[in-house]
């Protein structure tokens, strides 16, 4: 098998990846025949995944929503840390409207939020 091509031969793929993890130890020689089986397959799955279960980038509401998580932060607590108000940041997580520049550069340095989510690229 050069490539997997179904839902089964990835469903039998990732079995045997997990079956080959205890097996192959960091210090494993590259010749070892059951780290090659791991690296091929390994590939194989990650080249599968890629096609059909890509994620695709995620929003800036799904960052800001995030991040909100990960810092223990209301939207009024955002609102206050953004100098917005509270239906603004509503606007912004529901995708009604989006940030100005100044806001961007604000969520970017107090959210730490990458520009390059914030602008979209």
């Amino acid at each position: 098998m050069t490539k997997i091509e179904t839902e089964e031969q990835y469903n039998w793929a990732v079995q045997r990846v997990e079956e080959l993890f205890p097996i192959v130890d960091e210090d494993a020689s590259p010749s070892d025949p059951y780290r090659i089986e791991l690296e091929l397959l390994g590939n194989m799955v990650a080249d599968y995944e890629e096609q059909h279960y890509n994620i695709g980038e995620p929003s800036l509401a799904d960052v800001i929503k995030l991040r909100m998580y990960e810092m223990g932060l209301t939207q009024v607590s955002v609102a206050k840390l953004l100098g917005v108000s509270p239906s603004r940041i509503c606007d912004y997580l529901s995708g009604k409207s989006e940030p100005t520049l100044k806001i961007g550069r604000k969520i970017c340095q107090r959210l730490n939020i990458d520009p390059a989510i914030v602008l979209g690229v």
